[in-house]
């Protein structure tokens, strides 16, 4: 399995949902970290309709070896139909903070 790690984002549309889809992740051990920002504005199409809502950003770090499980979990566990999931590569990481996500330190 791949070593690297990845940053992937979500939104959910209420704080109780994004404190509750963060501890979810780190708890099952699929994220060695969720951040979670409030105060987004999105705007999009749904349905044929223009939408804008207030959600907050979930910023996941997880290794790479768990990602089919961490997609998984999310897309079942997600509150949205259609949840939004995009994933990168870190080009750089700290090798104390890379052991640390790793679960080695």
């Amino acid at each position: 399995m791949e070593q690297a790690l990845l940053i992937g984002w979500t939104t959910v549309g209420s704080e109780a949902a994004a404190e509750q889809l963060a501890q979810a992740l780190v708890e099952a051990g699929l994220a060695a970290c969720v951040q979670i920002e409030a105060g987004l504005v999105s705007h999009y199409q749904w349905e044929g309709k223009h939408c804008r809502e207030s959600e907050w950003r979930l910023t996941v770090k997880f290794a790479a070896a768990k990602g089919e499980a961490l997609e998984a979990y999310l897309m079942e566990a997600h509150p949205y139909k259609t949840p939004e999931w995009v994933a990168v590569r870190a080009e750089a990481v700290a090798p104390k903070y890379w052991r640390w996500a790793l679960g080695e330190e």
